[in-house]
């Protein structure tokens, strides 16, 4: 974290010699945004925080199991679509449901849905990309996770 802090401060630094006019609208418009988008993320933060902490582990485990088998990875994908978590909650996340009997084709299909196919952050990405290449780009992550759970089921059995 601590170098991705120093790129920043060299880049920005670096715009500020280049046009200082320039890089302060930048950050303007950034923090403006950012400030925008904040609340929807915030919502579906606490939405999904709620939704966690009701959902008992061993009702996951149970449909994301071993004995789950193709409805396990539609659960996982749907489930990875709609959920909203950073990467340092579900990779950790990811590693107590395998211990707990998950299989690793269905984990890569909830980690590959979750940070890539966006359901519930779907109306921000239409605001600002539009609605065609928002679906487009969803749908093809959503195919994309699938195959990626498939190959993994495939190569872990070898």
């Amino acid at each position: 974290m601590e170098t991705l802090i120093v790129i920043a401060a060299v880049a920005i630094t670096a715009s500020l010699i280049a046009d200082r006019r320039k890089t302060w609208e930048g950050l303007r418009r950034g923090l403006l945004i950012f400030l925008r988008i904040l609340p929807a993320i915030g919502a579906l933060l606490v939405f999904l925080s709620i939704v966690l902490y009701l959902l008992p582990s061993e009702v996951i485990v149970e449909y994301l199991g071993e004995e789950a088998g193709i409805m396990g990875h539609i659960i996982a994908a749907v489930t990875g679509s709609v959920a909203l978590m950073p990467g340092f909650i579900a990779y950790p996340l990811a590693a107590v449901l395998v211990r707990s009997g998950v299989s690793y084709a269905v984990i890569a299909v909830f980690i590959t849905t979750l940070m890539m196919v966006g359901i519930l952050t779907l109306p921000i990405e239409i605001r600002f990309f539009g609605v065609r290449i928002a679906l487009v780009r969803n749908l093809f992550y959503l195919i994309g996770a699938l195959i990626i759970g498939v190959l993994t089921g495939i190569f872990y059995m070898l």
